[in-house]
């Protein structure tokens, strides 16, 4: 009964969404055009991006001013700038005395898309067709006040993704320090364990047991300590990442790129004569060796590479098809209210299930990240069985 009478509310939202979106879609050519109200008012892409990219400061929320859109109040917490200049050295304030990009601070302006619009710099282009100028970056000003191209700055600003990464290493490392504190002092090892001791407990073993040891064998203590970090760190970061406000760090490819990097380098330290040996003379016939080495030599490469776009493209798609659903709403809304209200039910229903899903995701890329670095090294070191009975 509960099936049937969701399946009739879906029918009855989608056919109230297509009622107004065919009056929508017929109005004359004297009549206003919602469609193209609704892009004025709101750029869904816009959004999206602004809240996946890096940024300067945490943007919690926006209090409009209709009749004044420079008025407009922005909810902040702002982080700090650090600049170097050759010549004028180093320079340390908050991101806050840019005021969200509308004044300049001691020889300096934080680029905002408005201001690229009003003074027409996103049309400015280099030798490269490439854009000249980046919103949020931080540009060395004229005497006029525009950005100067030509002045190289040196950027060491604590954006919110370090930030948010930093503070997700702090809490990783207090949580790790107390509870090895508490089995120091015998708590958890001669009596029941306590605390966090209850939640960490179960998920090192699992690592131990259902990922280390049958990857790495009898090695798997040699390589438990990073597996473990791996794994805290990139969940503690994805779950932060699912905070309102918060950055999604682990959807950023420079996140993932050096955790990739890190375990391309202990996965290069793990190998052993019969890995190279498997890779530049592979047990084929000799008429099969020169396509299979060359494809050998490649997945060197792709194994690193298929960690960093997997966790980068997993935790950045689902952060987009939540804001795609909210943005939907007043998206509809623009077009007609009714529409808007008709479909925010629906809309708002898929983006709670789509963030209830995001939460396991949270814990199955960490996991697919760990299980897949343990399964590169132990391949790595595994060449000591007998080739020629292999085949």
């Amino acid at each position: 009964m509960a099936s049937k009478l969701i399946k009739y509310i879906l029918v009855a939202v989608f056919s109230l969404a297509i009622l107004f979106f065919s009056n929508t879609a017929f109005a004359q050519p004297g009549e206003s055009k919602p469609v193209e109200l609704a892009k004025e008012k709101m750029d869904a892409g816009e959004i999206i991006v602004d809240h996946v990219l890096d940024a300067h400061e945490f943007h919690l929320l926006t209090i409009k001013n209709e009749e004044n859109p420079k008025e407009s109040k922005h909810i902040t917490i702002p982080l700090p700038v650090i600049l170097y200049q050759p010549g004028k050295g180093l320079n340390m304030f908050m991101s806050s005395r840019f005021h969200h990009g509308e004044e300049t601070h001691n020889g300096y302006l934080m680029l905002e898309k408005e201001f690229m619009r009003e003074h027409g710099l996103d049309t400015v282009k280099d030798a490269k067709k490439q854009p000249a100028y980046q919103a949020g970056k931080i540009y060395a000003t004229d005497a006029a006040g525009m950005p100067d191209l030509n002045t190289k700055i040196y950027d060491f600003s604590l954006t919110k993704n370090t930030s948010q990464m930093l503070l997700a290493l702090g809490l990783l490392l207090f949580l790790m320090l107390s509870v090895a504190k508490k089995y120091k002092n015998g708590q958890g090892v001669n009596n029941a364990p306590k605390g966090w001791q209850n939640a960490l407990e179960p998920v090192i073993t699992f690592v131990r047991d259902d990922v280390a040891k049958p990857n790495l064998g009898k090695k798997y203590k040699t390589y438990l300590p990073f597996l473990l970090t791996a794994f805290f760190f990139i969940l503690i970061n994805n779950i932060f990442g699912l905070i309102p406000g918060a950055a999604n760090v682990t959807g950023n490819i420079a996140f993932t790129f050096v955790l990739g990097i890190i375990s391309f380098i202990i996965i290069l330290i793990s190998t052993n004569k019969h890995y190279w040996k498997h890779i530049f003379w592979p047990p084929v016939p000799h008429g099969v060796k020169p396509i299979l080495i060359p494809v050998e030599i490649l997945g060197i490469f792709t194994k690193p590479f298929a960690l960093i776009i997997r966790l980068f493209a997993n935790m950045l798609a689902g952060h987009i098809i939540i804001l795609s659903f909210i943005c939907l709403i007043f998206i509809m809304g623009a077009m007609k209210a009714a529409l808007g209200w008709g479909t925010s039910p629906l809309f708002i229903a898929l983006a709670v299930f789509i963030y209830l899903l995001e939460v396991l995701v949270a814990f199955i890329q960490a996991y697919i990240f760990t299980n897949l670095t343990a399964v590169f090294i132990g391949q790595a070191f595994e060449g000591g069985h007998n080739d020629e009975g292999h085949h």
